[in-house]
C-alpha cells in the first residue's frame, strides 16, 4: 500500500553513516538566532542568553506508535516532529531546534528515508525550528525514531502541569477525539485490503478525521494566541493520551479536584458521525482516543471574558477542592469519577 514497486531503490550500505546523514540533511536551513552551530561538527552549539530552555524528548517504534501500511513515510516524518513541539508549547515555550535519530532495517531504500525526512523538513519549516543533529543506526526490527526538542521561554511564562486552583476554569483547544477515529477508519480500510488487494478505499467522508490522525499539527497558534490576549494559564498540559488522563495528571500534580462537562467537549461532526457508524460513544473516545495534541489548561475565572468569544478555546469545566474529587458532569447532570483508561486500553 505504501510501496510503488517500481521506485528506484539505493541501499544504504552506499553512502555509510556519515554520507547519509549529509544527504538527508543537506537542505536543512537554519532558521533561529539561538542556532550558533547546526548539523556537521561533534555537537551543535546553541546560545539563548537570558532565556530558560526547556528540552522534551519522544520515541516512535514502528508497530507500537505507526503502521507503515497506511501511513506515508512523509507524514510519519511530520508527525514525529510535531508530536515533540506539543509538548514545547505546552509549557507555554516557543520551539527552536530538534534532533532527530533514527534506527532503520535494511527493508528501508535511501528514497524512503528521504520521503521520511522531507517530512521532518516541512515541519521544521511551518514551524520555524532547526534541525541541528541526530544520529542514525541499524534496526532488526524495522524502523525508530527519536526526536528531542529544545524550545526557550522567559521565566514569567513558564506553565506548570502544578499551578491549577479552585475555581480556575478548565479549558481546551480545538476539538478531540478525530485522531482515535481516523485510526479506527484505518485500520478498518486496512483490513478490507488484505481481503481484496484491489479494492480502492474510498476515504472522502473521512478526510478530517484521517489528516488529524496522519498529519497532526501542534498547536503553536495557541501560545502566541494566549500571550496576545495577555492571558497566562495558572497549568497546562498536551493532549496526546486523552482528554480524562490528561486532566487527572493536571489535578494530581496541582492537588485539586475537576468537574468536566460532558455536554461542553468540542466534537467536530465527522467525529459525531464516524462514531455513530462505529456504535461507539462519541465521549468515550473523546476522553480516551488520545493523539489528539490539543491544549488542555486551567485559566483564572477573571480571564475568561478576554477568552469566551474565540473559537479556538472552549470552556469545558472548572477546577474544585481536592476533596471532592475527579468527576464528569454528564448530559443528565450525574457525577461519574474520571478514570485514565488512555490510548493503550482503547486498542486493546
Amino acid at each position: 500500500m505504501i510501496e510503488d514497486k517500481n521506485q528506484q531503490r539505493t541501499s544504504l550500505e552506499a553512502l555509510g553513516e556519515f554520507g547519509l546523514i549529509e544527504h538527508l540533511t543537506k537542505h536543512f536551513k537554519i532558521k533561529q538566532k539561538s542556532t550558533v552551530k547546526g548539523i556537521g561538527d561533534d555537537a551543535a552549539v546553541l546560545d539563548f542568553k537570558s532565556k530558560k530552555i526547556v528540552v522534551t524528548t519522544d520515541l516512535l517504534v514502528e508497530q507500537v506508535h505507526f503502521d507503515l501500511s497506511y501511513m506515508p513515510l512523509k507524514h510519519l516524518g511530520y508527525k514525529a516532529i510535531m508530536v515533540n513541539l506539543s509538548d514545547v508549547y505546552a509549557m507555554n515555550a516557543n520551539a527552536t531546534q530538534v534532533t532527530v535519530s533514527i534506527a532503520v532495517s535494511n527493508r528501508f531504500p535511501l528514497e524512503a528515508l528521504e520521503e521520511l525526512y522531507a517530512g521532518m523538513e516541512l515541519a521544521s519549516e511551518i514551524y520555524g525550528v532547526d534541525i541541528v543533529g541526530g544520529d542514525t543506526t541499524s534496526s532488526t526490527t524495522g524502523l525508530i525514531i527519536s526526536v528531542t526538542a529544545i524550545g526557550d521561554v522567559d521565566v514569567k511564562d513558564i506553565t506548570y502541569r502544578n499551578g491549577a486552583k479552585p475555581n480556575d476554569l478548565l479549558v481546551v483547544s480545538g476539538d478531540l477525539g478525530a485522531a482515535y477515529m481516523g485510526l479506527q477508519v484505518l485500520e478498518r480500510e486496512k483490513e478490507v485490503f488484505k481481503v481484496n488487494p484491489n479494492n480502492q478505499p474510498d476515504l472522502d467522508l473521512y478526510t478530517y478525521i484521517i489528516e488529524r490522525q496522519l498529519k497532526p499539527e501542534a498547536r503553536k497558534d495557541i501560545v502566541k494566541l494566549l500571550k496576545d490576549l495577555k492571558v497566562k494559564p495558572t497549568s497546562m498540559i498536551d493532549i496526546s493520551d486523552g482528554l480524562s488522563s490528561e486532566i487527572i495528571h493536571l489535578c494530581k500534580q496541582s492537588e485539586v479536584g475537576v468537574e468536566l462537562y460532558e455536554n461542553k467537549i468540542p466534537l467536530d461532526p465527522q467525529v459525531i458521525s464516524t462514531c455513530e457508524e462505529f456504535n461507539i460513544d462519541s465521549t468515550t473516545i473523546a476522553l480516551n482516543g488520545g493523539e489528539d495534541y490539543e491544549l488542555l489548561m486551567t485559566i483564572s475565572q477573571e480571564d475568561f471574558p478576554k477568552i469566551k468569544a474565540n473559537p479556538n478555546l472552549t470552556v469545558i469545566g472548572y477546577i474544585t477542592d481536592k476533596n471532592k474529587g475527579m468527576n464528569l458532569v454528564t448530559r443528565a447532570e450525574t457525577l461519574i469519577p474520571l478514570i485514565a483508561k488512555g490510548w493503550n486500553s482503547l486498542n486493546a
